[in-house]
């Protein structure tokens, strides 16, 4: 475990490294939850009916940090496919290290890059008007959901990258990943949608996420949904996880 641990974190620094290096997708990625959010809030947020009296940017702000956590983590699936063709996985190999730090170490880089992105969009949503009245208990429960929704995601992108013979069709993750949102809660109440996908909206794992956490945040009643929520999470993780080393002993046998 000692040696596993000391793998992961140099794996960890190795992608976060490559992530500095590549200062174009870093300044994306970065830059993107930001114009994300203007965009929603000034440009859509004057047209959308919430049934709420708060303004817009209050509703919004969960559903902007989950698009922008499916956006960080596809980065992982192209990362984890140029990792397999340049062959620096045999390298790593050769030096007895296992599969599972070096995906990790793809993951927490990825967990790393979408906090940093969230703290950006929490000063911006501050700065324009976003007034949460959670508790510490309450700040301290959403950022648990968002870090659990986080890494079950990136893992996920890492099984895709397994799966993916080239980087764009691992960017092609991104897509599937990003349209998630709108069918949900995220912008608009699901009770506004059409009855035939009302029930696909109020239920999907997204929409589970996004209700704790605007509960959590505007110090609202939320039930089990943090529960559910979680579950989610969790078999999204395991799954991601298991399918992730069963592919990574076969791509690299």
């Amino acid at each position: 475990m000692p040696e596993a641990l000391t793998d992961t974190l140099v794996m960890s620094g190795r992608a976060l490294r490559m992530s500095r290096r590549n200062v174009d997708a870093l300044i994306t990625a970065l830059a993107l939850p930001v114009m994300l959010l203007l965009i929603f809030v000034y440009f859509f947020g004057g047209a959308i009916e919430t049934g709420t009296t708060e303004q817009y940017v209050t509703y919004v702000v969960p559903g902007v940090l989950l698009l922008c956590a499916g956006f960080g983590s596809s980065n992982t699936a192209m990362a984890v496919v140029e990792d397999l063709k340049n062959g620096i996985i045999d390298r790593f190999r050769s030096l007895d290290i296992s599969g599972a730090p070096i995906l990790a170490g793809h993951v927490f880089a990825s967990a790393a890059r979408n906090l940093v992105a969230t703290a950006l969009v929490f000063a911006l949503a501050f700065a324009i008007g976003f007034r949460p009245s959670a508790t510490w208990a309450g700040w301290l429960a959403a950022l648990g959901i968002l870090v659990a929704f986080i890494l079950a995601l990136s893992w996920l992108s890492a099984a895709v990258g397994l799966l993916a013979k080239s980087p764009e069709a691992a960017g092609g993750f991104t897509f599937f990943v990003s349209f998630l949102p709108y069918p949900s809660s995220a912008f608009v109440p699901t009770d506004s949608m059409p009855s035939w996908l009302q029930g696909f909206a109020e239920h999907q794992p997204i929409s589970q996420v996004i209700e704790s956490l605007r509960g959590l945040l505007l110090g609202q009643p939320v039930g089990s949904t943090p529960w559910v929520a979680l579950a989610w999470c969790a078999g999204i993780l395991g799954v991601s996880v298991v399918g992730a080393g069963v592919l990574f002993r076969r791509r690299t046998a």
